[in-house]
């Protein structure tokens, strides 16, 4: 069964993505409900898996500087034995399945320029990766945890 999320749902996840500390009772007066409602909702949030809450690092604070976007070609039948090496390789922050001629892209955040290259050289080392294609990113204008 799919929980189906109304406006104050879309409230409280958009509050918690704007202050994930933001406490219950503020919430309820911002969004003109009470307390109780807030902390039922937020209950039925977590147990359906809609919200999860968790600490989310920012990267530039912890050193790590530079990122780049790598496409990734592989040989045939070898998509979920690549997916499994590059959960491996520090720096892979993003792993995701894509149409097109590279099935696969990840994104790594790192602490400098030469650590990309690095990361580079380690996909290289992949047997099953036969091509990648290297976007190296200059700087970002928006990243959000916002979806609703």
């Amino acid at each position: 069964m799919i929980y189906e999320i109304d406006d104050l749902d879309r409230g409280i996840i958009k509050a918690l993505s704007i202050d994930g500390r933001m406490p219950f009772k503020e919430m309820a007066t911002r969004l003109n409900v009470t307390e109780k409602t807030i902390r039922l909702r937020y209950k039925n949030l977590i147990e359906n898996e809609i919200l999860d809450v968790v600490g989310v690092v920012n990267p530039i604070a912890v050193g790590l500087k530079f990122g780049a976007i790598i496409q990734i070609k592989v040989q045939a039948n070898s998509i979920d034995t690549v997916i499994e090496s590059l959960k491996k390789v520090k720096g892979v922050r993003y792993i995701t399945l894509t149409s097109g001629e590279y099935p696969l892209l990840i994104q790594i955040a790192v602490p400098n320029q030469e650590d990309i290259t690095g990361t580079i050289y380690k996909l290289d080392q992949i047997k099953e990766i036969t091509g990648i294609n290297t976007i190296v990113q200059l700087e970002v204008f928006k990243n959000t945890f916002e979806y609703i």
